[in-house]
């Protein structure tokens, strides 16, 4: 790794204040001070900011428990990005690993680890995604075979690939699919006659939402929800 990107990465130092304290002969390793930015860390470097060691901070991984009336994206647009609800160090880094709409609530997770984001988010992966559904009306008795069958969305060339439908009461569903077309779950249930009046998504993949947190609370995943997705 590049030592400014290294420098960016470990300390709160953007990438210009970075490549200053290089110039100004405040970065060294142990074999004195280092004053190019480009030059390429090795594994036994021990890498020092103004005599201090830096640590290198490791990847992070989050659960959020989104709230709506946010947005899934890094910056504020029309509506307020969820990156306001958590307080991390170098938010412009992460991710947002699967992205849920404004009025949509529930799991969100965020990452800085580009790889780990690929396994959540890659069609090819088919992760599969759980959603706790309220829904207009009643659903329809044929629609758990519809549903298993796959739902052909309008202007779908293919139709979605098949999805488990479990009713818990005439109006309210859980959902698991495995891909993520452009509000895919709202559609699918267009498809059938109906009309989603609350979509809560519960789980992704093996990590379910931790029932401890408030809508706009998060925490940082266990090793083992990591893990479940590498």
């Amino acid at each position: 790794m590049r030592l400014d990107k290294f420098i960016c990465e470990s300390t709160e130092l953007t990438r210009s204040e970075a490549k200053s304290a290089i110039r100004k002969g405040l970065i060294s390793n142990q074999a004195g001070t280092l004053r190019s930015g480009s030059y390429k860390i090795v594994a036994d470097d021990i890498i020092a900011f103004k005599g201090q060691v830096i640590t290198t901070r490791g990847f992070r991984y989050i659960m959020l428990n989104k709230p709506p009336g946010f947005i899934s994206s890094n910056v504020d647009e029309q509506m307020p990005s969820l990156l306001n609800l958590i307080d991390i160090e170098k938010k412009q880094n992460v991710f947002i690993a699967g992205r849920l709409d404004a009025d949509t609530t529930g799991l969100i997770l965020i990452t800085d680890d580009g790889q780990w984001s690929h396994q959540v988010t890659s069609p090819r992966k088919k992760c599969e995604k759980r959603y706790r559904i309220s829904l207009q009306d009643p659903i329809s008795e044929d629609a758990i075979t519809l549903f298993a069958e796959g739902i052909q969305l309008k202007s779908e060339s293919q139709a979605c690939l098949p999805a488990k439908l479990e009713v818990l009461s005439e109006k309210e569903v859980l959902l698991t699919i495995s891909e993520g077309k452009y509000h895919q779950v709202k559609r699918m249930f267009a498809a059938v006659g109906n009309y989603v009046t609350k979509l809560h998504r519960e789980q992704i993949g093996d990590v379910e939402l931790d029932h401890n947190l408030a809508l706009g609370e998060s925490r940082f995943l266990t090793e083992q929800e990591i893990n479940g997705f590498k």
